[in-house]
């Protein structure tokens, strides 16, 4: 019997030694792999992509968002800021190594069940990724920045993306108490997995009542995150989790005394700031 705590060696040995390809399991894995990257690939590119993104259903995989961020998500009139190429390459990107991390757990002969299997709380619905060796299993690709989480075994401490609160709800539908989480870097395709026992989990369907109630509100809760000094300059920019946030110049509409965001590019990335002292010399991007 396949054992979960082998996979990542079992999957790296598979690669070294190389697998028979012709055999009928192994086939059909890679004839699942192409067509998965296929659509991936056709949702990207079509036009329908964007109408589907701006339906504003309730899902499982969105519980764990900060509040402020879903109540934006869920209001009628409200978009969110466009979705960049880079962006939309680098989800993906990600889609693409998911669906890779699939099949080598497959060719590695471990037991691949319930994949994108519909489960629903409290009438929310959401599709777990799958079961690995009969453990419920979320898929991650991520940054170097992100993968350490799941390398070393923080994210129940550091989790703004929310990814505790959606296992959970996939736990609580299947009555698991237990989970894990299968994180692949980015960069260095590292890979990592990271089981979550019942003690941190939330209570999903206590999530799923709370969050009904807040979208219905007739104005935002605060703020998910305050602004940050920004060095010693007197200036003052968002904080990481509003980086990334598709609301944040509605949300900081009010910063620099009424004048919304001023964002600058950095060597690094751009800098969005709530308050400027001191104009970066660096060059500013129009938001307008």
């Amino acid at each position: 019997m396949p054992d979960i705590n082998n996979l990542i060696p079992d999957i790296y040995h598979a690669l070294e030694t190389g697998k028979n390809m012709n055999s009928v399991q192994n086939r059909a894995s890679l004839e699942k792999f192409a067509r998965t990257i296929y659509g991936s690939a056709r949702r990207a590119l079509s036009e329908e992509d964007n109408k589907e993104r701006s339906k504003k259903n309730l899902r499982m995989s969105q519980i764990g968002k900060p509040d402020r961020q879903l109540w934006y998500d869920m209001q009628e009139g409200i978009e969110p800021e466009p979705i960049s190429g880079q962006t939309k390459l680098k989800f993906l990107y990600g889609e693409i190594l998911e669906a890779l991390v699939i099949l080598l757990t497959e060719v590695a002969e471990h037991e691949v069940s319930e994949e994108q299997k519909e489960v629903e709380i409290e009438g929310i619905k959401g599709h777990k990724d799958c079961r690995i060796d009969g453990l419920l299993v979320d898929i991650k690709s991520a940054s170097p920045y992100s993968f350490k989480k799941f390398k070393e075994g923080t994210l129940s401490s550091s989790d703004p993306f929310g990814y505790i609160a959606q296992i959970s709800s996939y736990a609580e539908a299947g009555k698991d108490n237990e989970a894990a989480f299968l994180a692949i870097d980015k960069s260095n395709a590292d890979l990592a997995l990271l089981k979550i026992e019942d003690v941190h989990m939330i209570n999903a369907s206590e999530r799923i009542q709370k969050v009904k109630s807040m979208i219905t509100q007739p104005s935002p809760p605060d703020r998910c995150y305050s602004d940050e000094e920004d060095g010693k300059s007197g200036n003052r920019k968002l904080a990481i989790g509003c980086v990334f946030c598709p609301h944040k110049e509605r949300c900081w509409s009010d910063a620099n005394g009424g004048q919304g965001l001023r964002a600058f590019q950095y060597s690094n990335g751009v800098r969005y700031l709530t308050q400027v002292g001191k104009v970066p010399d660096v060059q500013e991007i129009n938001l307008g």
